[in-house]
């Protein structure tokens, strides 16, 4: 038993160092915005494009490589998640387990006032990303000590 745990601990471990994709490109055919509160953080980014909800969300799949989870949020949450005054059609994540998550932002404008025209193009949405990575030494960390508190726990348990 012990050699099994301490195998899962190496794999864990080896997972947890392993390099991830980080940021993706938006999708090619799109329209980076430039607007001050999409620019002011390197781990938020915004455009403008033409791909539905579900040709996004493909996209960046194909982008993340590893297994994920996919998560959907409530758009009102985009608050929380992207930047305060976001305006959101919906809002979903892509998590790579114990290591960092991607938030995914779509907008659809609903009145003639809030529609994307950009050098002489139109555009259907924006979609606004906010990446929120990790540390690798945060990551070990956070296994030594689950692996420590697990051990514990299994020895009152045994005793």
């Amino acid at each position: 038993m012990k050699i099994v745990a301490f195998l899962l601990c190496i794999f864990a471990a080896l997972y947890l160092v392993w390099p991830t994709p980080g940021f993706p490109p938006p999708p090619p055919d799109s329209f980076i915005s430039n607007e001050p509160a999409d620019t002011e953080s390197i781990y938020r980014t915004a455009f403008y494009s033409n791909l539905s909800r579900a040709e996004v969300i493909n996209y960046y799949k194909s982008q993340w490589h590893w297994p994920f989870i996919r998560l959907n949020h409530p758009p009102e949450f985009s608050f929380e998640f992207i930047r305060d005054q976001t305006r959101s059609s919906w809002l979903e994540e892509l998590i790579h387990p114990w290591k960092d998550s991607l938030y995914i932002n779509g907008f659809y404008p609903t009145t003639p006032q809030e529609q994307f025209n950009f050098n002489g193009h139109h555009y259907i949405s924006k979609i606004t990303l906010h990446y929120f990575p990790s540390s690798p030494i945060t990551r070990l960390t956070i296994l030594a000590l689950t692996t420590i508190s697990i051990y514990w726990l299994a020895r009152e348990y045994a005793s």
